[in-house]
């Protein structure tokens, strides 16, 4: 069964200041600070859920830093944590926190209470651009973090943005290249959205900052989850989750299906880059690779008669996941 996560927000506290993008309590839709009580809780309710799979889910602590909260705060929410592990047969607690609030005592104490992943904000490996949204860390936090997760047996996530000010597809993926350099389990790739209150709506309201469009947004990401999948690094997200707090972004690139957009953005060029030259073709695909063939909309069919390809796919359970054959008619 895929992995899941029981997700408890914890917004805004323990970050040192507000990067230029960030509205943590508007992504997560929640305003009030869990309590040990809401981790039990949510444990519970998870743990109810259809399709419940304890040995694949954990308990994910998102939003915020969570390793530079009040500590005695943290430890009452680990604790809890680790309680549901035990009770339900878990397989671990999950957090995500600043690059620069990682150092070997709080690396021991996550291991202490069973943190199994560690995913770390890097939003950007350029300096420059890490300094222009106001983040307050280096690339080099974000590598001496990422080194000691590792040492520590420890999951390493990382989170990378784009569309940032100052930010350029170069840097984006540059920034890429130097992620999968530090060798993360897992990434999570967000475009960058303009949401009421922050640094970068009052840069786009000034004329200093043009968010990505859809269309360069989902072009980028595509190349980028090329690159990590040939690394074997597993994009455990792309764009943000749909929530009540995103009805009020001012503008940039959000889509309810980013993932699937830049998915069969990916299949499109690579089956173009297969393709011999227009004609007919029969393409077949897995039957769960379908609506990723045809694009949001079946938009990739007529794009490719616009161009001399008619393509008639075909479902076969035989090619393997992201695959598929060509054959001309």
């Amino acid at each position: 069964m895929s992995h899941g996560n029981i997700a408890i927000f914890v917004p805004h506290l323990g970050c040192p200041q507000q990067c230029s993008f960030c509205d943590q309590r508007a992504i997560s839709g929640q305003a009030s600070l869990p309590t040990a009580e809401d981790v039990a809780r949510a444990a519970e309710i998870g743990a109810k859920s259809r399709g419940f799979d304890p040995a694949n889910t954990e308990i994910a602590f998102f939003g915020g830093s969570f390793t530079a909260i009040p500590a005695n705060y943290m430890l009452s929410l680990l604790r809890a944590g680790q309680a549901a592990v035990e009770r339900f047969g878990l397989k671990g607690i999950r957090c995500s926190t600043r690059p620069d609030a990682i150092d070997p005592d709080i690396i021991a104490r996550l291991k202490d209470y069973g943190v199994t992943a560690v995913e770390l904000g890097a939003q950007s490996m350029d300096d420059g651009v890490l300094e222009a949204n106001h983040r307050g860390h280096t690339a080099r936090h974000t590598q001496a973090a990422a080194e000691l997760i590792g040492k520590a047996g420890i999951e390493l996530g990382l989170q990378m943005m784009t569309g940032l000010y100052t930010d350029n597809n170069s840097k984006a993926l540059a920034t890429g290249e130097k992620l999968i350099a530090l060798r993360p389990a897992t990434v999570r790739v967000y475009p960058a959205i303009l949401l009421p209150g922050t640094t970068l709506a009052r840069l786009w309201r000034q004329g200093r900052y043009s968010p990505q469009t859809l269309e360069e947004a989902v072009e980028l990401c595509a190349q980028l989850l090329d690159r990590f999948q040939q690394a074997g690094v597993r994009v455990i997200r792309m764009g943000l989750h749909a929530g009540p707090g995103l009805e009020a972004r001012l503008a940039g690139p959000y889509h309810p299906a980013f993932r699937q957009l830049v998915e069969s953005r990916l299949f499109l060029a690579k089956l173009c880059k297969a393709l011999p030259g227009p004609g007919k073709f029969t393409v077949g695909v897995n039957p769960r690779d379908i609506s990723t063939a045809l694009g949001q909309g079946r938009e990739n069919l007529p794009w490719l008669e616009a161009r001399g390809f008619t393509v008639r796919f075909c479902q076969n359970q035989a090619v393997p996941r992201g695959g598929f054959f060509l054959e001309s008619q």
